[in-house]
């Protein structure tokens, strides 16, 4: 299983119509919500805001308009041909006159989708940890050194550092002795690269 490192993008015009391909690593089903509301407020007036999610344990798509299983479902094979997992890709039109008739919609919503694929970094899953840590601020570039091929999810500044960040347990058996470890929860992770 493989998954995309961050959000990437891809622009292709096809018979006067825009397609917009976005791929987005997300953890859950309730991400993509807000992933749309933000989509659409910064593409205005878009005609479709098509999208297929794929989650290790979860599966779907939307057509939002486009005829019957010639936009979401091409999106959904072509991310499934790739074995990505954690992903949500959303492809944008803007529609521009001309009809592409069923045919034409699968193979734009395939073409855009592998392409902003292809244009993605990927990486694969692994075992590990999501977990927080809190340590005093005169270690924070130590730690920040420790930590330079890890996913940190949040940093949070008070009188102490604290890091949620996903981790194997080679790093934290490292940081163990360093920082407060405040909770440990084994979860698939992005492999460090």
């Amino acid at each position: 299983m493989k998954t995309v490192i961050k959000k990437e993008e891809y622009n292709i015009t096809i018979k006067n119509s825009k397609f917009i391909g976005i791929v987005i690593p997300i953890e859950r089903k309730d991400d993509i919500k807000k992933i749309l509301q933000d989509l659409k407020k910064e593409y205005k007036n878009a005609t479709h805001y098509c999208y297929a999610f794929k989650l290790i344990n979860d599966k779907g798509f939307t057509d939002d308009g486009e005829p019957n299983k010639t936009a979401g479902l091409p999106i959904l094979t072509v991310i499934e041909k790739e074995q990505l997992v954690n992903v949500l890709v959303v492809v944008i039109r803007y529609f521009g006159g001309i009809k592409l008739g069923p045919g034409g919609l699968i193979r734009a919503y395939t073409k855009t989708c592998q392409e902003v694929i292809n244009k993605a970094t990927k990486t694969d899953l692994i075992e590990g940890y999501l977990i927080s840590i809190t340590f005093p601020y005169h270690l924070e570039k130590e730690i920040n050194y420790l930590l330079k091929n890890t996913i940190i999810k949040e940093k949070i500044y008070k009188e102490n550092c604290t890091y949620i960040l996903e981790t194997t347990e080679d790093i934290i058996n490292i940081l163990n002795s360093k920082v407060i470890i405040n909770y440990k929860v084994r979860k698939i992770i992005p492999k460090a690269f």
